[in-house]
């Protein structure tokens, strides 16, 4: 069946204009992608963006460095950072699109 078959009461078909495409109304509007169950947007405080207090420098250019042989907390405070600024990247986008709400 397909978009426009649909007999669900609360689809929301809206032709896409110049302001864009909108898939539901609400953050409780049910949304699914690729055959997955439809879900209302999902919230949590766990998504909320991650607070960097390594002090390192995030690498996103070139990834975390392999470690030595020796400790080095430059290497590893520089992974964190990198990690922790990939993962905001990630998130942020996520919040952006609408696909998650971020920190409740």
């Amino acid at each position: 069946m397909g978009l426009n078959e649909s007999a669900i009461s609360n689809k929301t078909n809206t032709p896409e204009t110049s302001d864009g495409y909108v898939m539901g109304n609400t953050s409780s509007s049910l949304i699914g992608f690729y055959g997955a169950t439809p879900l209302a947007q999902l919230a949590g405080a766990a998504q909320a963006a991650v607070t960097d207090g390594s002090t390192g420098t995030a690498a996103p250019t070139n990834g975390i460095l392999a470690l030595t042989a020796t400790y080095n907390s430059t290497i590893l405070i520089n992974a964190i950072a990198t990690l922790a600024a990939q993962g905001n990247a990630l998130r942020n986008a996520l919040v952006s699109y609408g696909i998650i709400k971020g920190a409740s």
